[in-house]
């Protein structure tokens, strides 16, 4: 009897390699991609397709008599684009525009001629806006608008994306070192000695990363104007609380722990970092999250360093602070956790 094509002996090695590659954890990885990848368009369309600005911190400087009616008039502006504040002179609004409390200033002049201060360090789209927006309302009334830009961009910096592209990079680095790490050793420690030396890895990685990042976009490219030692030791810093919040995941949740990694980092932390479009004219939500992410924190330092004197940066340090004490804590502890479940394996595991 001739066997019916397709079926008989000569088709079980296929079936047989179909049913072994197609697992439940094969399955569950594929889903897992689809879904990074889904929301990875969902949160950068989301945060970036509509910008517009919304309550931005923004100084008024007029006499005592006209002050208290011209902050009224821009919080009454349609869909709040200004969070507006009487400042006392153009002396104080410089000022609070370098310290970051405000992000542009209105001063009005007797002759009809005002002037607008802006910091186009902080993101050229918001600078920008600023000025389309100020325009739009002094033109009706027969007044004239100049503009003056206290901390303006370098012009190696293209609309201020220099800062947010080092932090960006700086992001990669740490799980990218810590995903090259599992795929060499395991995504978990083999016991507490393993994970002690993975994070001394990440450390050194961090260092190096963080020099030559600060070398690239200082001296060799003039992007950034700050200290080249200021951007190093952020540099490193954003590396290492990447790398260690990876260590920290892949620990708990094995090679599950990147692709949650990169949810965090990449699919939340980019879009809401204020890089391509400042915090301000982000939606609400994106705007929330982004100063808690590595991104956020890391892009808004950088930008302080290069163009606002270094001001207003203790925050962001101390979330990437956190990012990295926490991540290198539950590194060890996921050692620590797994040495339990594994009871005869020695303290100083391999790496």
């Amino acid at each position: 009897m001739t066997p019916t094509p397709g079926t008989g002996p000569a088709r079980e090695p296929l079936r047989s390699a179909v049913r072994r590659a197609v697992t439940p954890w094969t399955v569950l990885v594929v889903a897992g991609v689809i879904a990074l990848q889904l929301l990875f368009i969902a949160s950068y369309v989301g945060a970036l397709h509509r910008p517009e600005l919304r309550d931005v911190p923004f100084g008024v400087v007029a006499p005592p008599a006209a002050a208290a009616q011209e902050t009224a008039r821009l919080e009454r502006l349609p869909g709040s684009p200004l969070d507006p504040r009487t400042v006392a002179d153009e002396a104080t609004a410089r000022e609070r525009i370098l310290d970051r409390s405000i992000d542009g200033a209105l001063i009005t002049g007797p002759d009809g001629g005002d002037t607008l201060l802006v910091a186009s360090g902080g993101g050229a789209v918001l600078a920008t806006d600023l000025q389309r927006l100020l325009t739009g309302l002094e033109r009706p009334e027969g007044r004239t608008l100049r503009t003056v830009d206290v901390a303006p961009a370098s012009p190696q910096d293209f609309d201020g994306l220099s800062s947010f592209y080092a932090s960006v990079g700086w992001c990669v680095g740490g799980y990218l070192c810590a995903a090259m790490i599992a795929i060499v050793a395991g995504a978990r420690p083999a016991g507490l000695l393993g994970a002690v030396v993975r994070i001394a890895c990440m450390a050194l990685v961090a260092l190096v990363g963080g020099l030559g990042g600060a070398v690239i976009v200082g001296p060799v490219l003039g992007a950034l104007p700050g200290s080249v030692g200021a951007l190093w030791g952020l540099g490193a810093l954003i590396t290492f609380a990447v790398g260690a919040a990876t260590l920290a995941l892949q620990g708990f949740f094995d090679i599950i722990g990147i692709g949650l990694a990169i949810l965090l980092v990449v699919v939340a932390g980019n879009p809401s970092a204020g890089g391509a479009l400042p915090p301000p004219m982000l939606p609400p939500f994106w705007e929330a999250i982004g100063p808690a992410l590595p991104p956020g924190a890391g892009t808004w330092t950088a930008r302080s360093i290069a163009y606002f004197e270094g001001n207003a940066v203790l925050g962001p340090l101390l979330v990437l602070s956190a990012w990295a004490v926490v991540g290198s804590v539950l590194t060890l502890l996921s050692a620590v956790v797994r040495r339990g479940e594994r009871q005869g394996e020695p303290l100083a595991g391999a790496f």
